[in-house]
């Protein structure tokens, strides 16, 4: 069996694990996790069945990162199962640096979060083994509702297969949809941050520096962001997948809907009276690709409207460069992504005559031939009409330079899923993020979803450097997650993500995310009439009413 690392080629026997061929290939262990092999990720325990070049994943790769990530999540559970048993531990979204955890009906202390640190320091220090072991699924039920945990038999329930892998460490065993490091030696690098009246961050290694922990980055603003969907949740009596499911059961996902999409409304009607009391005039709206920047804008100015105000929509796509004029990569590539593609200058100079009383044109730009058009449209506000500027650069300071703050209010658009699978497995906003972009670009761009995949780490990069940075500067923050949209998601990206071949570079990727549609239920279409044709979600899977006139 022919196998080959790099320039390193060996003839491995059948039976060998993943360890000995990295061994005999002579790959450099140090830091590696795991390895791909086409598109499956194997573990180091595992063994090779079959030929063909092997990647090493480490922190540099994205699977790398969340093999390391969920292994230091048993980590922590198997530190909390030992220092506080019988406690519920519910893992959620990311937080600067780490993963955010919290304990539902305890408040943790600082003197809880450093026991926790200490206690999770000597469980990677002893080196316990990951142990794998196949379950039947009646065992694995029987199991989890012996041990108090409700929330891993709802799901495991609604599993379409007979049998699952369930991962022992110590004297637990847990579930995690993916990869396992061999041990806990492998997480050896970690932080715990205590957040008062909150929870704890888990703080992964990082990827830059894989010797110290990853830094703790404070954004006030989006905890709270976060805290108010989590009373979303409440409101709706949703948590985890098997929620969805029950709601369909009792015939209560139509009310489900419109309960959640109401809230959605409270949201942005609450931001439009804030605007209207502060009398802002310059509405700067970003947000990361795919979190409804478009829609959201469109209902914004719906509500700033109810409040007596005519906003003027602007998108910063207009004053966009022309493409032959627009700087080079290294790889002759072009980063669309940066802030050097608008016309910042121009956008500027336009802004600061607005707000004067006077009168500019506005650029037009065609996607399709990559340049401005020779014809704008001239704009002039009347006193005190506010314009709503959109675009992922919205935040970022060098476009408003020069121009007095007392104007300006920034709202900052992302989609926060606070849903997860069970109480210990979480489900990313970013794989949410591509599940909405994957069915627009091929419900409204004809790309099918392997390009959506190829261009996905690129466009991913562009927002860590150009969006993120800015997102605490936001007066205002929209969740724009619906409680309801994975089912609807599912519904369109499933078989287009299903025919994803295993040959193909992005099928991990896809099978991931397969995996998780799995654990939520399939809708009728006479469900999906139910979804509002202003719903963000409409941006997504079609029907968006928000700006067709007549």
């Amino acid at each position: 069996m022919k196998l080959c690392c790099g320039n390193q080629l060996i003839s491995a026997e059948r039976g060998m694990t993943v360890m000995e061929c990295l061994q005999a290939l002579e790959v450099d262990m140090q830091g590696v996790l795991a390895i791909r092999q086409g598109g499956r990720v194997l573990e180091l325990t595992d063994v090779i069945t079959r030929e063909g070049e092997i990647h090493p994943l480490t922190l540099q790769d994205e699977e790398g990162r969340r093999i390391y990530e969920r292994s230091l999540r048993f980590v922590a559970l198997q530190a909390f199962r030992r220092l506080m048993p019988g406690q519920r531990i519910r893992i959620e979204y990311s937080v600067g640096g780490g993963v955010f955890l919290h304990t539902p009906g305890r408040e943790l202390t600082a003197e809880d979060a450093e026991a926790i640190r200490a206690e999770m320091q000597r469980i990677t220090e002893a080196d316990l083994p990951f142990d794998k072991r196949e379950w039947s699924l009646d065992d694995a039920i029987a199991y989890f509702r012996e041990d108090g945990q409700p929330d891993k038999v709802a799901l495991l329930n609604r599993r379409p297969v007979p049998f699952i892998n369930l991962y022992e460490c110590g004297d637990m065993w847990d579930y995690f949809y993916g990869a396992m490091a061999p041990s806990t030696g492998y997480v050896r690098v970690f932080g715990v941050r205590h957040l008062p009246g909150r929870g704890i961050a888990i703080l992964t290694a990082d990827p830059e520096n894989p010797a110290q922990h990853a830094a703790y980055i404070d954004r006030p603003k989006h905890m709270r962001v976060f805290q108010q969907s989590e009373k979303w949740c409440a409101i709706l009596g949703v948590q985890n997948a098997p929620d969805i499911h029950r709601l369909l059961e009792m015939k209560k996902f139509r009310a489900f809907i419109r309960v959640n999409e109401a809230l959605h409304d409270k949201a942005i009607a609450d931001i439009a009276q804030t605007i209207a009391d502060r009398g802002s005039r310059l509405i700067m709206i970003a947000g990361p690709s795919s979190s409804g920047k478009t829609t959201t804008t469109g209902r914004l100015a719906i509500h700033l409207r109810v409040l007596g105000m005519e906003p003027v929509m602007i998108s910063l796509d207009d004053y966009y460069i022309n493409r032959d004029q627009l700087p080079k990569e290294p790889d002759g590539s072009v980063d669309l992504e940066a802030l050097h593609t608008i016309d910042v200058p121009l956008f500027r100079e336009h802004m600061q005559r607005l707000m004067d009383g006077e009168t500019v044109e506005i650029p037009r730009y065609s996607f399709h031939t990559g340049n401005r058009m020779e014809q704008g449209v001239p704009l002039t506000l009347a006193p005190g009409q506010p314009v709503l500027v959109e675009g992922i650069h919205g935040l970022n300071p060098a476009l408003v330079e020069g121009i007095d703050e007392g104007l300006i209010h920034r709202i900052f658009v992302s989609a926060l899923t606070c849903i997860n699978l069970d109480d210990h497995n979480r489900i990313r906003t970013t794989d949410v993020r591509l599940l909405r972009r994957i069915v627009r670009d091929n419900q409204f761009r004809s790309t099918p979803p392997e390009e959506t995949l190829a261009m996905w780490p690129s466009v991913r990069k562009g927002e860590e450097t150009w969006i993120f940075p800015h997102q605490e500067r936001a007066d205002s923050m929209i969740n724009t997650a619906l409680h309801y949209e994975l089912p609807v998601l599912g519904h369109y990206a499933y078989a287009l993500l299903k025919a994803i071949p295993p040959e193909s570079p992005h099928y991990l990727t896809a099978r991931r995310m397969v995996k998780m549609l799995n654990y939520f239920p399939d809708i009728s279409e006479d469900v999906l009439d139910e979804v509002p044709p202003l719903s963000l979600l409409r941006e997504f899977i079609g029907g968006c009413t928000i700006e067709k006139e007549g």
